[in-house]
C-alpha cells in the first residue's frame, strides 16, 4: 500500500471518528460490551468480569502501533499472572493487513478482529492507537490516546494501581 493511500485511510478514520459526535469512553464510564472473534474462540468482555481489560484499538498502517506492540507485550508478562488481559483489536478491513502486521509485529496477547468497526463505534477511539484500561468493576480507568515512548511509564503505573501490585 502507497504512503499517500495509507495516509489518506487513516485521515478518514480520523474524520469518521470527529464526526460522529460522539466522544471517547470517559474515564469512569461503562466499558462497552463487546464480542469479537480471535484465532480460537470469540472474546467477550463479559466473559473478563473481575479481570482488569486493557483494551487497544490498532491498525496495519498505524505507525504508533509498532512501538505499542512490545510494550503491551511486556505488561502482558509481567502482570497477566496477577489478572491483566490484554486484548488487541485489530481495526483493519482485510485480515491479511492485520496478519502481516503481526507476522513483522508479534503479540504475546490476545488479538481480536472488528473489520467492521463495529465495537470501534462503541469505543469511539479518538486516534491509532486508542486503549482503554478497565478495572475490575467494568469501568474505563484510564484512555489514552496514540503511543509515545515517554506513555510507558504512566500507562504501567496506572496498569499496576487498576491490579493493586506494588512496582516489580
Amino acid at each position: 500500500m502507497s504512503v499517500t493511500r495509507t495516509f489518506v485511510i487513516a485521515l478518514g478514520f480520523c474524520a469518521l471518528m470527529a464526526a460522529s459526535g460522539a466522544g471517547a469512553q470517559e474515564v469512569g464510564s461503562s466499558a462497552p460490551a463487546f464480542e469479537l472473534p480471535t484465532d480460537d474462540k470469540p472474546v467477550r468482555l463479559a466473559d473478563l468480569k473481575g479481570q482488569v481489560v486493557y483494551v487497544d484499538f490498532w491498525a496495519s498502517w498505524c505507525v504508533p502501533c509498532k512501538l505499542s506492540f512490545p510494550f503491551m507485550n511486556e505488561m502482558h508478562s509481567k502482570y497477566r499472572s496477577s489478572g491483566l488481559t490484554i486484548v488487541a483489536i485489530s481495526l483493519d478491513r482485510k485480515r491479511e493487513d492485520a496478519d502481516r502486521f503481526l507476522r513483522s509485529t508479534p503479540a504475546k496477547f490476545l488479538i481480536a478482529y472488528d473489520p467492521e468497526n463495529k465495537v470501534a463505534q462503541s469505543y469511539q477511539p479518538k486516534g491509532m492507537p486508542t486503549s482503554y484500561l478497565i478495572g475490575t468493576d467494568g469501568k474505563v480507568r484510564a484512555v489514552h490516546v496514540g503511543f509515545r515512548q515517554d506513555d510507558r511509564e504512566k500507562i504501567e503505573k496506572e496498569i499496576r494501581a487498576a491490579l493493586g501490585v506494588a512496582r516489580r
